[in-house]
């Protein structure tokens, strides 16, 4: 019970965080259209500011990934040493990093 809890309680965490950040950046935008700004606020003067960047996003799902290995290590590190009861140490450890 206590994982389907989790599990929830994740998924509706990044369901508002996705959430919030487009509802602001429409706010923005539409803030800008209203005052007559110029357009070019929306993109970042490259020709191509809608092509997709694989270089930073496999830069930051590897960063990611290292940060979770690193809590399940650092976890497993403290769970041997028993400095820390294991209850919550690996969701804790892996947030952590």
């Amino acid at each position: 019970m206590g994982i389907l809890v989790g599990f929830i309680a994740f998924f509706a965490m990044v369901f508002g965080i996705t959430y919030i950040f487009y509802t602001t950046r429409n706010k923005e935008r539409m803030a800008l259209i209203e005052k007559g700004a110029d357009a070019s606020h929306f993109s970042t003067g490259n020709q191509h500011a809608n092509q997709f960047r694989w270089n930073k996003f496999t830069l930051k799902i590897g960063m990611l990934l290292m940060g979770i290995a690193l809590g399940i290590f650092i976890a497993a590190l403290l769970s041997f040493l028993n400095i820390i009861d294991e209850g919550a140490l690996y969701t804790a450890m892996i947030f952590f990093f």
